[in-house]
């Protein structure tokens, strides 16, 4: 069992991808209000050596001598990647030992006003950042950022960076009606997207609860509204969850173990971390596909978030 790789998971964008955590679970820059993974734990900007480069050196050697590639090398998981001062040795390592597999990056972006984390991530192959508002307003709404960051030098970091960075940007915007779909906020939106320059847009909305009460899922009608709203090309509604099993990377196996374990009693996402020591990145990617196929449900108490079996 590794403990800073999980997967290779059903990524809905990236295939068959073996996720890399590069920071403890909920370290993070911003504490959105829709996070699946969770509240944020410690809201910084400091970047360090979270996890020992020399850790997930050795992790990612052996995963490579005892398992076939995988599509993707993805640097995501439970917090923000880019806070790891160390992000661009773990890549030059793997473009070194693997130079034929494609490395992306999920980032929230927030960073990337800060010119040694643009230059740690040109190697990469794919960068996908996250912007979900374009007003101050907004941004402390829905993001609730770290003190300091604030929405003007957070685009203009996403600017600077399409400008030095070769590969391809992804941009995703994940939309929440009553937070970022006024009027006001799209075209704000959409001016920073004509700005950013990305190659694609991505839309998206909440598969799951977040980490307040109280907020809901765009429609596909409202996403698709939106996209006409913008009248921008190279703009797509990221697929959902059911087309997952459809990956050669879905795992029954992992799928039977959550559903076993919330058999037992109702469990919140870190309980079946602890009890199934799935990284929580997994747990939440079969967790949309057994909601949306109706094995599960969430159902919201006091301790948080908890799954449950769905009678039928």
């Amino acid at each position: 069992m590794y403990k800073y790789l999980f997967g290779p998971v059903p990524s809905r964008r990236l295939g068959m991808s073996l996720g890399v955590d590069l920071v403890p679970r909920k370290v993070c820059s911003l504490d959105c209000v829709y996070c699946e993974v969770g509240k944020t734990t410690k809201l910084t900007t400091e970047r360090k050596e979270y996890i020992l480069f020399g850790k997930i050196q050795e992790e990612l050697k052996h995963y490579f001598d005892h398992n076939p590639d995988p599509d993707y090398i993805t640097f995501s998981g439970s917090g923000e990647p880019t806070l790891n001062i160390r992000l661009g040795d773990v890549l030059d390592f793997i473009k070194k030992i693997k130079p034929g597999i494609p490395v992306a990056v999920l980032t929230n972006g927030t960073l990337l006003s800060d010119k040694a984390v643009r230059k740690s991530l040109l190697k990469s192959d794919i960068v996908l950042p996250s912007l979900d508002a374009a007003t101050e307003e907004g941004f402390i709404k829905i993001n609730r950022p770290a003190q300091g960051i604030k929405i003007d030098a957070y685009i203009q970091g996403l600017v600077d960076f399409r400008n030095e960075y070769k590969g391809k940007i992804w941009l995703e915007i994940l939309i929440l009606p009553g937070y970022n779909d006024s009027e006001k906020e799209l075209w704000e939106l959409k001016k920073a997207i004509l700005r950013i320059k990305p190659d694609r847009v991505q839309l998206n909305t909440l598969d799951r609860p977040g980490t307040i009460s109280g907020i809901g899922k765009a429609s596909i009608e409202q996403l698709e509204g939106i996209i006409d709203f913008w009248g921008l090309e190279a703009i797509e509604i990221i697929a959902k969850a059911p087309e997952r099993k459809n990956n050669p990377a879905y795992r029954s196996d992992v799928e039977t173990a959550i559903l076993e374990t919330i058999a037992r009693r109702p469990c919140t996402l870190e309980d079946i971390q602890k009890i199934t020591g799935i990284h929580v990145n997994e747990i939440n990617k079969y967790l949309d596909t057994l909601e949306t196929d109706g094995k599960v449900s969430p159902v919201e108490l006091e301790r948080g978030i908890f799954y449950q079996i769905k009678e039928r």
